[in-house]
């Protein structure tokens, strides 16, 4: 694994969660590729979520309430779970959108008194 390699999973390990709840509060119920593809998309292809990654996040999130998955048929007519962020994943995800910002911002301020 490259640095590069590790550093983007330090990043998803402590991120994961509030990128999937965002994404899903943007574009409303979205089967697990469309996820994958959107987070992809919007990293400017910096990110890139394969299976063995996303899926035990979604499983988590549904696990604590945040999200609830109901199958449904996609553009293409193949069955899947459409994920859809639920009222306790809006209050989640403005919590640790609060909590991110501040974590974002003291270590910015460190950093800075650095220099």
């Amino acid at each position: 694994m490259s640095s590069e390699d590790s550093e983007r999973m330090a990043v998803l390990q402590g991120t994961l969660d509030l990128i999937v709840l965002r994404t899903l509060d943007s574009m409303g119920p979205q089967h697990a590729y469309a996820i994958a593809t959107r987070i992809q998309q919007m990293s400017e292809d910096l990110l890139y979520l394969n299976q063995g990654t996303l899926y035990p996040a979604l499983v988590r999130l549904e696990q604590h309430g945040r999200i609830k998955g109901v199958w449904g048929k996609t553009e293409s007519n193949r069955e899947a779970k459409f994920y859809a962020i639920t009222t306790p994943g809006k209050k989640a995800l403005a919590e640790e959108t609060r909590r991110w910002r501040r974590m974002a911002g003291l270590i910015e301020k460190l950093l800075a008194s650095e220099a």
